[in-house]
């Protein structure tokens, strides 16, 4: 059976269903980093399994494996050794350092990579914030904690016309994206280039998804970012108005799965729920949530 080494710096495992654990460590003068990923089991859900799912087990070690984004424009990985067993995946990369990137940066890397001609293999995410709402729809059959709160009306709103707004990102040029950037899963910059890592969710998607998800964690405003992006982005994949419309999709619906995640994992507790939005595994999230007002209104149009 795999073990890690006892002398390995464990690190924040993520929030992967098939990552058993990540840690620090170095060969030699080199660090690195070991990621342990653990084989499906049989009573384990069945889109662990699938390739086109977002939650696929083994994503990471085949997109490293293969090297297919290790010298894509914008974004790239960085080289990495994949070592399978009976169990499961281990992947041993080097270590990544913080360059303190700004999220213009950023934003611009993820535009480039928009435009890049990454290959497509079968083990590439396709429509994943379609499948992560109809995750949420089959576990709790939408939002009901944030029905409880004052953002009930519009959260009722937005997820009874989730399907028309799914069908507008279906519309939308679909272009390679990183599927989770964030300054955390993109420490890193190599002249140019933006190094990457955690690239579970690597797949397809409409232009401008990677700068909504981005965009809801990065200290900049939305607008400046989307010019970023757009400054990144080739000539000809998509219109200024589109990539608008899949970063503002992408936002407002994220935001709010994440602030019902957050709420939910609190709700059981003693006292009000009002009581603890300010809960420091809550209060991110909300914040997040009252920054999308005026895409909200830009969507529903009120």
């Amino acid at each position: 059976m795999w073990e890690p080494d006892p002398g390995w710096h464990a690190l924040p495992r993520g929030a992967g269903a098939s990552t058993v654990g990540v840690w620090r460590t170095a060969y030699g003068e080199q660090p690195v980093v070991v990621k342990r990923l653990g084989a499906p089991g049989r009573e384990d859900p069945p889109e662990l399994s699938d390739r086109t799912h977002f939650a696929y087990w083994r994503r990471e070690a085949d997109v490293l494996d293969t090297g297919i984004a290790v010298a894509t424009p914008g974004l790239r990985a960085v080289v990495a050794a994949v070592e399978e067993d009976d169990l499961g995946v281990t992947i041993t990369r080097e270590w990544v350092e913080d360059a303190a990137l700004s999220g213009l940066f950023v934003a611009l890397s993820l535009g480039r990579f928009a435009g890049s001609a990454l290959p497509r293999p079968r083990f590439l995410t396709v429509g994943q914030l379609r499948q992560r709402l109809a995750r949420t729809e089959r576990r709790a059959g939408g939002w009901p904690t944030l029905a409880r709160t004052t953002a009930a009306d519009v959260a009722d709103h937005l997820w009874n016309r989730r399907e028309e707004f799914l069908s507008l990102l279906d519309a939308l040029p679909q272009v390679p994206q990183h599927g989770d950037p964030s300054h955390d899963n993109i420490p890193g910059r190599v002249g140019d280039e933006a190094v990457a890592i955690d690239w579970a969710t690597l797949g397809v998607g409409p232009v401008g998804g990677d700068l909504g998800y981005f965009a809801l964690t990065a200290r900049e405003e939305f607008e400046p970012l989307v010019d970023a992006y757009l400054m990144g982005l080739p000539d000809g994949v998509a219109a200024p108005d589109d990539v608008l419309l899949g970063a503002r999709i992408t936002a407002v619906y994220t935001a709010f799965g994440r602030a019902e995640w957050a709420l939910a994992r609190v709700a059981g507790g003693e006292g009000a729920l009002a009581g603890k939005f300010r809960h420091p595994s809550v209060a991110p999230y909300l914040r997040a949530l009252q920054r999308q007002a005026v895409h909200v209104e830009a969507l529903l149009g009120w």
